[in-house]
């Protein structure tokens, strides 16, 4: 049998390296400190400079992310909260507020957005611990790649049941990840059921002239405050994406201070993700820029439009992939810098 393009790129890694898990790997860790003790979480690194932390014990969803050296992922002030510690239903029912961190929050998935009908901000979806069924590094796929498998379930006998069957996939040597999600309706009766992708951006990613486009047209452009002054919270703006097939929502980000450039790539398929949302808070030590693709629009309020129904056993899929590039990577530098 004459070996196939992975075949021989494993044989000759396999030559050159005492463990091939030192140019790519997905390895086990559990966080052992403050608010974020005993979260358990899985250590992507694709050897293309992406480096990135799947938080199993927060839904699948990701925290850290490093593009180059560079962190992109926006940090809560309270750090990584635990599970244990979340009640989505404080604080008027906007607890995740005190928890919404790192790179990706699911929302979902009986409600996203604002508190209504005793549904908490952004639903009761985050945080929920899942069950990881795989993860490892393919090195015989066509395009060798990390990968993580799990479940998620939220399930009431009275009221609304569901299952996200979650993939995540990195090409080794690459600079994009994918979500592949699966959502079923598990219950007896149909439901509506909402999601939104929280993904969130933050300092050096965020600063002076950081710009979303959507589809080709700009649609953000975010500018904190000089010091000494204040710029209040920018609200959300639902934006409908259903123009193309697929939609792209793009972060751009020219070099500053000894920071490289970057431009990261939201895409998914906008019959499922209809509407992308985006927020932005330039505000003194928030400083962060949002994109948001969701299956419901936004409603004047606030709160969230009608979902998307699900019968019983009907499933839900998307595939979200971000795409990461630096024009500029030479002129990085040293790993603090000014914005």
């Amino acid at each position: 049998m004459i070996p196939g393009p992975a075949t021989s790129v494993r044989a000759r890694l396999t030559e050159l390296t005492g463990d091939r898990r030192q140019l790519a790997s997905v390895r086990r860790i559990t966080l052992d400190d403050g608010p974020a003790q005993g979260v358990r979480a899985l250590a992507f690194s694709t050897g293309g400079g992406l480096d990135f932390w799947v938080l199993s014990d927060r839904t699948m969803d990701i925290g850290p992310l490093w593009f180059q050296g560079m962190p992109v992922a926006w940090q809560h002030p309270g750090g990584t909260l635990s599970p244990q510690l979340h009640d989505p239903h404080g604080d008027a029912g906007t607890g995740v507020g005190r928890a919404l961190t790192g790179f990706l929050v699911t929302c979902g998935l009986d409600n996203v957005r604002q508190p209504q009908q005793g549904m908490p901000l952004h639903g009761t979806l985050p945080l929920t611990p899942a069950r990881i069924t795989a993860h490892g590094e393919d090195w015989n796929a066509p395009t060798p790649l990390l990968f993580a498998e799990g479940e998620i379930v939220k399930a009431h006998l009275s009221g609304p049941s569901f299952c996200l069957t979650r993939r995540i996939e990195a090409p080794i040597g690459g600079t994009t990840l994918r979500v592949i999600d699966c959502v079923e309706n598990i219950g007896p009766a149909t439901e509506a059921f909402r999601i939104l992708y929280h993904t969130n951006f933050g300092f050096p990613a965020v600063g002076d002239g950081t710009r979303v486009s959507l589809n080709g047209r700009e649609v953000l452009r975010h500018e904190p405050p000089g010091e000494g002054r204040h710029a209040p919270e920018i609200p959300a703006a639902c934006h409908d994406a259903t123009d193309a097939s697929q939609f792209n929502a793009t972060l751009e980000r020219t070099a500053a201070g000894q920071w490289h450039g970057l431009n990261v790539s939201v895409a998914g398929d906008s019959a499922v993700l209809p509407f992308v949302q985006l927020w932005s808070d330039p505000r003194p030590r928030r400083n962060i820029v949002a994109i948001e693709p969701a299956n419901c629009d936004r409603n004047a309020d606030g709160t969230s439009g009608p979902g998307m129904d699900l019968s019983p056993g009907e499933c839900w899929t998307s595939t979200l992939t971000y795409s990461f590039a630096s024009p500029d990577a030479d002129k990085k530098g040293a790993p603090h810098g000014n914005g």
